[in-house]
């Protein structure tokens, strides 16, 4: 999986499409390509903005003034109007953009205890049998990152090191067959060469963990 980092990524998208979304009074967002879209979105987009421009009205005693682009987006967005470009830093609306991406995420990384569960329910059932015999969640993270194909969607700073993420499988049934894969592979070692983990010495859980994971 690749990092995307919004503490140190510019989010570039073009203006007149911007400008366009603004216009028409409808919701919009952006997505971390910089591509204007309205919704419905597709499953898993990556979200740095999402709102809907209304005018204020006016009275006949004030006077019109359009608005900025920075002050539409707010004081969480840096904006930089480049020509026909629109650059943004939005690493400052973080907390925001958890809440609106967590839905579309695969698992959610930004919590001090870390991933707690898989959003796809087979990965799910894979993840929690594979915890009766001790493989963490951190574990399988670690694997799926390294081994497939995604986005990880985090704010990252060092000096003090921060860490807080949201993982997006860019394909849940290839990341179904690694994750059982790894799953089966630690199970079958422990049963095979850890007393405590014998088939003879297995509880009902373990047991039924394993049968799910094929190891028996």
């Amino acid at each position: 999986m690749k990092k995307f980092n919004l503490f140190n990524e510019i989010i570039v998208t073009n203006k007149a499409s911007l400008v366009n979304a603004i216009n028409s009074a409808k919701t919009f967002a952006i997505n971390h390509k910089g591509e204007v879209l309205f919704s419905p979105y597709e499953k898993k987009q990556i979200l740095i903005f999402e709102g809907k421009y209304t005018p204020k009205q006016m009275s006949a005693l004030t006077p019109h003034t359009s608005p900025t682009l920075s002050e539409i987006f707010g004081k969480n967005y840096q904006i930089v109007e480049d020509d026909d470009r629109v650059l943004i830093k939005a690493f400052s609306n973080w907390q925001e953009l958890i809440k609106l991406n967590t839905p579309r995420a695969s698992y959610d990384d930004t919590t001090g205890d870390g991933v707690a569960e898989f959003a796809n329910p087979t990965l799910e059932d894979i993840g929690w049998n594979a915890t009766e015999f001790n493989i963490s969640y951190r574990e399988m993270i670690e694997f799926l990152e390294k081994n497939c194909e995604g986005t990880l969607l985090c704010i990252e700073q060092k000096e003090p090191y921060q860490f807080s993420g949201l993982g997006f499988l860019s394909d849940d049934e290839k990341a179904k067959e690694e994750l059982f894969r790894f799953c089966q592979e630690k199970a079958k070692h422990l049963i095979e060469n850890d007393p405590l983990y014998a088939k003879e010495n297995l509880s009902d859980d373990e047991a039924e963990a394993a049968e799910f994971l094929k190891c028996l």
